[in-house]
């Protein structure tokens, strides 16, 4: 029997938040959402995700902030960052900070459903 994966989606934008969990659901993972990455760090503090979607650009603390408070505290979940921006300094920061891999908005879930997949097997 496969373990259910567990997924932290936190992206300021509640729209897509909702749509983004919605669609993953129904791909049998297990998703929990946060409006920010404050919001988001206390979650981490109480709960183990095998994957982070970590939107890069949100108010108060960004992705990449998010990023190096898990490389400091040791948390060893799979972190995929998703941006607006198709920037190649941005992603190269990511990767830096701890990322698994980058995708760009707006994205096809049939890929991201792939790379949690991926991400999660390596």
């Amino acid at each position: 029997m496969n373990k259910t994966i567990k997924v932290l989606y936190v992206d300021d934008e509640e729209s897509l938040r909702m749509l983004v969990k919605n669609q993953l659901s129904r791909e049998g993972l297990s998703v929990d959402t946060a409006d920010d990455g404050d919001t988001a760090v206390k979650m981490l503090k109480k709960n183990i995700y095998d994957v982070l979607l970590l939107d890069i650009r949100m108010p108060r603390m960004s992705g990449i902030d998010v990023l190096r408070y898990l490389k400091e505290h040791n948390i060893s979940s799979r972190i995929i960052m998703l941006t607006a921006v198709d920037d190649l300094a941005v992603a190269i920061e990511a990767v830096k900070h701890g990322a698994n891999d980058y995708v760009t908005k707006p994205f096809d879930f049939d890929s991201l459903v792939a790379s949690i997949h991926r991400v999660v097997a390596q």
